[in-house]
């Protein structure tokens, strides 16, 4: 068995203040994708500088206080990588991949968007050249054997079951027609599996973020935007899927939470 999980911390610092470290110390999680860091690994809680047990690759973005990806795993990788070889993102600590035996992991932050302003822009153009990088990732992976999984906040709910109030979200980034699109193309052409969706068709959500605006989190109004992302072969052996949702507003320590996935690889 291997346990991914993958979580957006909206803040590391922050969140190692609220839980996370704690968390941290009782997770069966094999390999954890970490999104929105949000920090230099010099600036790190002591308690997360030298992670006994974890082995660690930090991508922070070059803007300071923005972004940041990282992966811990238990198991030393083969190889790390930052980036996906684009020149405008690389640097935004937006992406970050490890080689472990038989399998790739990545940690994603796909750009969040904001309707009518570069930051739509921004993610679209994102978007059309990590679709490039999926396609080539997955050729590559079954080239040498290997499973993929991308893991991470992707920012786009791609089903009305995937957010409460969807209908009032059509024309709001994160929901609209073309991001949709997007993502079935990397289903329907680059060939991955969407891992939690697989495991539970039919069911709405579970959701994996809540505004902290009113309140979002007690009436679960929610969106399924965290997902873990797989090749055919790996998204087959997945036994188990689920978020780890916080049991009240009080005890979160993101207004995201974890999407865990565990794979029986035998």
């Amino acid at each position: 068995m291997i346990v991914v999980t993958s979580v957006n911390v909206n803040g590391i610092r922050a969140a190692a203040k609220k839980g996370l470290v704690e968390w941290l110390a009782g997770t069966e999680a094999d390999v954890i994708c970490l999104q929105e860091v949000r920090s230099e690994p010099e600036q790190l809680p002591v308690e997360l500088r030298d992670l006994d047990g974890w082995h660690a690759v930090w991508a922070p973005a070059a803007t300071k206080g923005r972004a940041g990806v990282a992966i811990l795993s238990r198991r030393e990788p083969q190889r790390t990588a930052i980036g996906f070889g684009s020149a405008e993102f690389d640097g935004s600590g937006r992406y970050v991949e490890i080689d472990l035996p038989g399998l790739t992991v990545a940690s994603l932050y796909l750009p969040s968007g904001e309707v009518g302003t570069e930051r739509q822009d921004e993610k679209e153009r994102f978007m059309a050249e990590f679709l490039v990088h999926l396609t080539a990732l997955r050729a590559r992976a079954a080239a040498d054997g290997r499973e993929v999984v991308v893991c991470g906040d992707w920012n786009i709910a791609h089903r009305p079951e995937d957010l409460k109030n969807w209908k009032a979200n059509q024309k709001s980034a994160g929901f609209l027609p073309e991001e949709r699109a997007w993502l079935s193309r990397v289903y329907d052409e680059a060939g991955y599996v969407d891992v939690v969706r697989a495991l539970h068709p039919d069911r709405t959500g579970p959701y994996t973020w809540w505004s902290y605006r009113g309140r979002a989190f007690d009436n679960d109004s929610g969106w399924r935007i965290d997902l873990q992302v797989a090749t055919p072969g790996l998204a087959a052996k997945a036994v188990e899927a689920y978020v780890e949702r916080a049991a009240t507003h009080a005890e979160r320590w993101s207004d995201h939470a974890p999407v865990t996935a565990v794979f029986d690889i035998g």
